[in-house]
């Protein structure tokens, strides 16, 4: 289905061997190991594998070698992505360069509090991390439904995060919260193109292909009628992560309207950084089983 299931693959033993290394023996040997998970990753995950060939075969567009070499490199920098926002969290920021376009967008959210709507396209939490460089006080949005364990642990390791976390719950407390950070002139931080079993969607053009997309985030930036941005983080060559921004525009449309501003804005970003994208599930299916399209 193309609703996604609310919990990201991997076990607390996996984070807890990879955290070791990196304290033991830097960044460089966990990426080594990380070569390895890679390699278990394309044989023994066939329903994150299929769907990201997929992927790279008839939305990109790549022939059938090059998409196979493209599931392997997406698996890899997928990790490394984590890796590095652990490393960064951790207090070894100073590893990492950072590059920015339309950061000057971004730092008039300081007067003003805002949303700032991303994708599953390069890392958003470490995004959070370079939003810190520039004073702004960040909430991220994240599922309920991921790892508790997990995420009590990254809580321990993690002492230089620079982000605070929202838990998106059924009884919709985390609506509170996010009203209490705009009133705080905070930014909060959402993810627009992932949606789970009972939201509402709409079905837009994509990557030349129809895909459901959820209404949810853009529907509290025009409820609120806030300042908005759409942002990504994407990983470049060495240890270089480029943060672009877009100009900020308060929102006075409809949320469907927005969301077509997204969809346009995210199809340009993943074509520059197509190994970047970062759902590994069958993103344009039209089976949306449990979802309400409008």
């Amino acid at each position: 289905m193309a609703s996604w299931k609310g919990k990201t693959r991997g076990g607390l033993l996996g984070y807890q061997i990879f955290i070791y290394i990196l304290k033991k023996s830097g960044v460089g040997a966990a990426y080594v190991l990380l070569r390895i998970v890679a390699c278990y990753y394309v044989m023994f995950a066939p329903k994150s594998t299929s769907a990201i060939y997929s992927y790279f075969r008839h939305i990109v567009g790549f022939t059938r070698l090059k998409a196979c070499l493209a599931v392997y490199k997406s698996y890899y920098i997928f990790g490394q992505t984590l890796i590095d926002k652990v490393a960064i969290g951790s207090g070894k920021s100073g590893e990492f360069n950072y590059t920015f376009d339309g950061v000057e967008h971004l730092e008039t959210l300081k007067e003003t509090g805002g949303v700032v709507i991303s994708a599953h396209l390069g890392n958003w939490e470490i995004a959070g991390f370079l939003l810190d460089k520039i004073k702004l006080t960040t909430n991220i949005l994240i599922y309920e439904a991921e790892h508790e364990k997990i995420k009590k642990y990254l809580d321990q390791v993690m002492r230089d995060r620079k982000v605070n976390i929202i838990a998106i719950k059924n009884d919709l407390s985390h609506i509170f919260k996010i009203n209490t950070a705009l009133r705080n002139k905070e930014v909060i931080c959402m993810h627009g193109d992932r949606f789970t079993s009972g939201a509402r969607v709409a079905q837009k053009v994509f990557m030349n292909k129809s895909a459901f997309f959820p209404l949810g985030p853009f529907t509290i930036a025009t409820k609120l009628k806030v300042p908005y941005s759409f942002a990504y983080a994407v990983r470049g060559q060495g240890k270089t992560y480029h943060l672009s921004a877009t100009p900020i525009q308060r929102a006075e449309c409809t949320a469907e309207q927005l969301l077509d501003q997204y969809v346009e804005n995210l199809e340009v970003k993943l074509r520059q950084s197509p190994l970047q994208w970062f759902n590994y599930y069958d993103f344009w299916s039209d089976d949306v089983k449990g979802a309400v399209v409008e």
